[in-house]
């Protein structure tokens, strides 16, 4: 019974601990839309987004007019967005997406974790042209009606469209992201989430052993304060 009690806490504090991070993390996307076009939604097409984002997230409105709000502010600070790339064990590519008022902490911290957990930080361009840049839509399951819609996605720029028992997802190149955009707004189609991801080319395949050794690194990667997402080649 203790066992179980201790799992269940453990998983718990693992689902707190990602939600705060997402929160931390649409804050900071909120903070660089803001400093980027101003606080109004309706004049500010990536604040809409994150906005939306913030919404498939669960996060608390009052949490979000508080982020606008504080980035509206001359005191907040300025966040950069950051690009790093390096190996894990294995061979595996990582590509770390960062947001930071401090590049020079962060790529400190970033290389440290690097080298701390096996793998080893390299320069731009080492990993980034083993994946390409895309536009990935979640919709809650059922919310798009893709018998009337397939063909207007595909005109919008959707590449691929997958459903699977929980959601769908809608993927474009980097160049049609924008447009897929106002045409889900267009449209009054609101998605879980929607964001550039660094999709992987190839897929590399390792036993549990040296699976758990990637995600090692980028369990730490992922912790970090600075960093926003990671991205890996890892089956």
């Amino acid at each position: 019974m203790g066992r179980v009690f201790e799992k269940r806490k453990h998983k718990m504090f693992a689902r707190f601990d990602k939600m705060a991070k997402g929160f931390t993390r649409i804050g900071k996307d909120i903070a660089i839309a803001v400093k980027q076009a101003g606080p109004l939604p309706e004049n500010n097409p990536k604040l809409r987004m994150v906005i939306q984002n913030a919404k498939g997230m669960n996060m608390p409105k009052d949490r979000v007019d508080a982020a606008i709000k504080r980035a509206s502010s001359k005191e907040e600070k300025d966040f950069q967005e950051v690009i790093y790339e390096g190996y894990a064990p294995h061979g595996v590519p990582i590509v770390v997406e960062c947001a930071t008022d401090n590049p020079t902490r962060t790529v400190a911290n970033v290389r440290l974790l690097f080298s701390k957990n096996g793998g080893s930080m390299g320069n731009s361009g080492s990993v980034a042209f083993m994946f390409e840049r895309k536009g990935v839509f979640k919709f809650a399951l059922g919310k798009l009606n893709l018998e009337k819609l397939e063909l207007d996605l595909i005109d919008a720029g959707a590449e691929d469209i997958q459903t699977d028992e929980d959601e769908t997802i809608v993927y474009t190149s980097f160049n049609e992201f924008g447009h897929m955009l106002k045409f889900l707004e267009a449209k009054g189609l609101e998605a879980k989430s929607s964001e550039l991801q660094y999709l992987p080319s190839n897929i590399k395949e390792l036993d549990d052993t040296a699976q758990d050794e990637v995600l090692k690194l980028v369990e730490a990667l992922e912790g970090d304060d600075d960093v926003q997402s990671v991205f890996h080649n890892l089956a």
